[in-house]
Order: structure tokens, then sequence, then C-alpha cells
């Protein structure tokens, strides 16, 4: 087919979102793709590590909301890669509304463990307060400009009313738990701070129903399926780009070309670039020629983009309940609610909000993962893995009150000094709106332009609506830019065939 119409697809980036535009155009009879990639491997920000025998990860943890709706849970399905439980209709039914039902064990910063009814008030408050700031999408005269402003301001006054009556440890203590809370959903979000997350367009996120679950291989093993139903050498590795040099006018308007940084310079009919936000923040203005739009580089610049980091941290027993599903960390001067260190450098880990365990223990041994957010974690990137270590340790004694437990071994992850991401995943941050989002994803050159339409294509997690941060969303953009190549070429050409729906 390609052969017939002479369409040449350089996609750039070999992650999710460049792998699943590959798949759809090869589906459709596209057979002139090269993607390019600047690192050894594909997958891009899903990245499976080992820590001794145990299978990590490194980049992408869950699958988030594995139901119908989603295409990385239906390829996980046919490709045999989930544990049956996964696989349920009940786990596919349930809707968390976001939130984790998972068991806690609470440690306080004195080597207490807490009884979870101590602090659930805490708890109910905070996700009544998150639930309340997804409402105000789209409305206009949202009373903050930011998700922790509005928590803050709207904590002041209903811990003044609903909790007048306890004694103040006990209402200090609810507000440390509530930095801690804070500090969670910095991870959640990949954003150093709630004051950094807009209030207006926090609710453009969607979650979809399902249990989240993971992949018990790794989630490497959907990018290796998914990459052998590619024709074999459609992947150029250590080929990074230096530029993509398009038209917006109508004087030179027969190709896109696309310089590499080793000098080659690919003679393209489209371009489908899938970078990662934090390297197009970095690289815009040397990345495009002529270069972006201005309201296009405004969103880019407006959008959020943050590190969120794993610590995993194995041990030679547990020192948490066997039914605990994640360990949360108060720190007991914290009732300011705060989700941020005054001394990155000196206090970095009370960023570190707790550990997940990491299940099951028949498969995992004793391992927990800790998460941390911002630029505490970005600090964090710089210290020796001894230093790491040493602090970790620290923090778990003096919260457990026992002086003797000691790690195996750590490893961390460092996606901020990855110079092909420089960072992990988008978010909404103050000033964003959904325009935003529409900007992020319109081809060049514009619509009004008389040039050659879709030279140059976008995809990747930051450019999907709501699904924004995820695997999913990052995949369906994927699909979503090869639909667009598709349908321009299907409305001339019958010789190019529709894809089938997963």
């Amino acid at each position: 087919m390609a052969g017939k119409v002479n369409v040449n697809i350089v996609v750039v980036g070999c992650g999710i979102a460049g792998i699943a535009a590959a798949h759809r155009l090869v589906e459709s009879g596209f057979t002139n793709i090269r993607i390019l990639e600047a690192t050894g491997r594909s997958g891009g920000r899903i990245k499976t590590g080992r820590l001794g025998d145990k299978v990590i990860e490194i980049g992408a943890n869950w699958i988030h909301g594995p139901s119908e709706e989603n295409p990385v849970f239906r390829f996980a399905r046919q490709y045999g890669l989930l544990d049956p439980e996964a696989l349920t209709p009940e786990n596919q039914a349930l809707d968390t509304g976001g939130h984790s039902l998972w068991v806690p064990n609470i440690f306080t910063s004195s080597g207490r463990k807490l009884d979870v009814k101590d602090v659930y008030p805490a708890h109910e408050l905070f996700a009544e307060l998150l639930n309340e700031s997804s409402e105000f999408q789209n409305q206009k005269g949202e009373p903050c400009a930011s998700v922790g402003d509005f928590i803050r301001s709207e904590v002041r006054q209903r811990v003044a009313e609903k909790w007048k009556d306890i004694d103040s440890a006990t209402r200090s203590l609810r507000l440390c738990m509530i930095s801690s809370m804070f500090k969670r959903e910095c991870c959640i979000n990949g954003s150093h701070s709630l004051d950094e997350m807009g209030l207006g367009a926090f609710g453009q996120y969607k979650i979809l129903p399902g249990l989240d679950c993971t992949f018990p291989g790794g989630y490497e093993g959907l990018i290796t399926n998914l990459m052998s139903e590619l024709p074999d050498g459609l992947v150029s590795y250590n080929r990074p780009v230096r530029c993509v040099h398009w038209s917006n006018t109508t004087e030179k308007q027969n190709s896109v070309t696309v310089e590499c940084e080793d000098g080659e310079r690919i003679v393209a009919d489209h371009v489908i670039v899938t970078v990662p936000l934090g390297y197009l923040k970095r690289h815009h203005s040397s990345l495009f020629q002529p270069p972006l739009p201005l309201h296009k580089l405004h969103s880019i610049q407006r959008f959020g983009f943050g590190t969120n980091n794993k610590i995993f941290v194995e041990f030679d027993a547990p020192w948490w309940d066997a039914d605990c599903d994640v360990i949360q960390l108060v720190w007991e001067d914290e009732d300011a609610v705060v989700d941020q260190v005054p001394d990155v450098q000196r206090s970095w880990i009370k960023k570190l909000f707790g550990f997940t365990v990491v299940q099951p223990t028949e498969r995992y041994g004793h391992l927990v993962c800790g998460w941390i957010a911002g630029h505490e974690s970005e600090h964090m990137e710089t210290l020796s893995e001894q230093e790491v270590m040493h602090a970790v340790t620290q923090l778990i004694r003096r919260f457990t009150g026992n002086p003797s437990i000691t790690p195996r071994r750590i490893l961390r992850s460092q996606w901020f000094h990855d110079p092909w991401t420089n960072g992990s995943y988008s978010h909404l941050a103050t000033g964003c709106s959904e325009q935003d989002l529409k900007n992020m994803m319109e081809p060049l050159p514009l619509n009004e332009s008389k040039a050659r339409p879709l030279q140059v294509l976008f995809a990747g997690e930051a450019t999907h609506l709501c699904y924004f941060s995820t695997v999913h969303g990052a995949l369906l953009t994927g699909w979503r830019e090869a639909d667009r190549l598709i349908s321009h070429y299907s409305s001339s050409n019958p010789s190019v065939r529709p894809t089938s729906k997963l």
C-alpha cells in the first residue's frame, strides 16, 4: 500500500505511544515506517529491572483501571501477562474512585505505631476535600488557584468545626497525618507540591473502573509482545533526533526532514513526535525548525511535569503486619499541613510519604517500595546509593523505634536525571486548562495554513485529554495519531484499510 502512495512515516520515540502508533499503522497496511529511539531499548518510561532475583518496576507500576475500556488491560489479557485474580469480573467492575483500598500500618516520628481508627478522621477529611477539588473543573471563579491552597483553607475551617471537642494532641496528630496525605498525593500526581496543581483543571483527569493490578513478569512483557508483532528492523536504536524541519508555508511543502544527532537526515511525509513532556520543555527550541507556534509553546510551558521516584528496600524479615499493603509515615512536627521540606539537602527524606509492600510475599520476599516526589526526590537522585541507604535505614529505625532494623539492599529510580525524560509524568499545573491539552496534541502546520497538512503529529501521555500520566493514556494517543493519518489517506486511497479495534 505504502508503495502506491509513497508515504514515509517517522516516529520519534519507542515508548508505548510510539509503539502503539507504529502497530496501528502496520496493521492498516502502511509499510514505510521507521521508529527512531534515542536509547538502546524500547519501552521508554515502562522499565522493568531486577533487585537480585526479584522483578521490579523502575518505571510504570500498575495498570490503572484494568477493565474493558483500558487497552493496556486488554493487551495484557490477550498476551497472558496477568495473575488470574486480575482477570475476574469482580476486579474489573470495582470502582475505587481512584482511592486505594489498602490496609495501612501507620508509624510516627516518635516511634509509635498508631491505631488506624485514631487517624481515620484525617483520611476521611482529606479524601472528602480531594473529591471536592475535582468539582471546579471548567467552572468560573474557583475559590483558589491551586489544590493545595483550597485543601489547606478548607482544613482550617472544618477542623475548627468538626474537631473542636477533641484534645489538642489528637488534633495535631491528625493534621500531621494530612501532611502525609499531601505528600502521597504529590507522588500520585507527579508534582512537587499540591500548590502547583491547578484547582480549576483538577477534575480533568478521569478514572477507569477496576482494581489496579501489576504484571507478575514485569511491565516490559507488554512491550516485548507488542514489538514482536512489528516488522524486524523497524526501530533504529541509539538514534537521538536533533531537529525536525517542517514547513508552515506553501513554498517548501513536499516533505519533513528529521535530522539525527549523528548527522543522518531522513526525509518523511509525516513525523509522529512522542517524546516526554519533560524533554519537550527543555529542548523544544532546538527540536523544531521553524519554532513551534506560540500558543502551543505556551501550553508546553504551562503544563506540569514533575518527578516521582521509587526506592526499593529489601529486608531479611518484615517489620510490618502480615496484612499490610502500605506503610505511612507521620512526622509529628508537621501539623501546619505541609508537602515540602524547608531544607531540601538536609531534610529531603521527610518528603518520602511511606512505602507500599511489594506483593505477594511468596514472589518478592520482604520488599517494600518507598515513594518520593518533587525537588526532594530530584535531590535524592544526586546522592550515592550508600547515602540513600543510610537515610532510609535511619528513617525506618526512628519510626519503628527498632534500632536493629537493617535493609539488605536498595535500588532507586532516577527519572529526573534521565536525559531523555527529565522527570516522570505530567499534571495540570496552576493556570492550565483543557485548551492546553488540545494545543499539545494539535498537529503542525495549523489547519489555516496552506502548507502540506499533518507534517508533525504529537502523541504521548501528556497529550491525552483525560488519561494524562498513564500508560493507557499514552497508548491511546499513539492510536489517535495513527488514526489521524489513516483517515487522511483512506479518504483518497481505498487500499488503506481501517484497523480493527482490539
